[in-house]
């Protein structure tokens, strides 16, 4: 297929566009925030322009402690696409590197890694998280542990389907033939090759753990005050929805 006919066919996915946009502004916004920004989101605070609806200098108006909400909004990009893309890593490593030892392996091993799965996959995420908060307490740092402990399962059951017909190809007989070790062919021959399936779900699985930063930062278990979070201004803006809604409008704009 020409690089021609692969562009025209990029440019008509509508929905591709538009999702990419809205991800690339979100990118952008984590990585340009100190550029984009034209207040800091913490200190810059004065109680005497307290709730000022939007216009200018302040573009989305101030919340209750004065503080710019364009500002937060742009600094609460870093949370949310930090919490997507580490959250993520650590998920993708451990579903990943137990699909492989389990779809290679066999055996005692694949039965007892596919039981925890199974274990995993029949909790709500958001139920494991919150157990994991409750027992760690609020904070970003337990928050990254909460998430990145909890959404493996998918990435392992796949991980292993493509171990298990990758493991009877020719190239994993020729490794063997060469003497090749357990861990060389696992890592070295298979892995290579099961990653393409395995890195779209761990895109998938980055937008649902962004969507599960917001609901538990929502519930004060999230990055804590001061620190801008898109789910921690929108809780902090329950008591304002009437008197002040731009609190609740531009820290949602994602999820319309």
């Amino acid at each position: 297929m020409s690089a021609s006919v692969m562009s025209y066919r990029f440019w008509r996915q509508k929905n591709l566009l538009v999702g990419g946009g809205i991800v690339a502004i979100a990118a952008l916004m984590a990585v340009l925030a100190p550029l984009i920004a034209p207040f800091d989101p913490v200190h810059d605070a004065d109680i005497m322009r307290s709730e000022m609806p939007p216009g200018l200098p302040y573009l989305f108006g101030t919340d209750s402690h004065g503080r710019d909400v364009f500002s937060r909004v742009v600094y609460g990009a870093q949370v949310s696409l930090s919490v997507g893309l580490i959250t993520q890593i650590l998920n993708t490593c451990i579903g990943v590197s137990l699909g492989l030892f389990a779809g290679y392996r066999g055996g005692l091993a694949d039965d007892m890694i596919m039981g925890l799965t199974n274990i995993m996959l029949s909790i709500p995420v958001v139920v494991f998280a919150l157990a994991i908060m409750a027992a760690l307490g609020p904070g970003l740092i337990n928050l990254y542990i909460a998430l990145g402990l909890t959404n493996w399962s998918y990435s392992c059951r796949l991980t292993r389907a493509q171990v298990l017909s990758a493991k009877q190809s020719d190239y994993v007989k020729a490794a063997r033939v060469l003497g090749y070790g357990h861990i060389r062919i696992m890592f070295g021959q298979i892995m290579p090759n099961v990653l393409g399936p395995v890195l779209v779900i761990a895109t998938l699985g980055a937008a649902e753990a962004i969507l599960m930063e917001a609901a538990l930062s929502f519930l004060g278990l999230g990055a804590q005050p001061p620190t801008p979070s898109w789910g921690g201004m929108l809780s902090s803006a329950r008591d304002q929805f009437f008197t002040a809604p731009w609190l609740s409008i531009f820290p949602d704009w994602r999820f319309s």
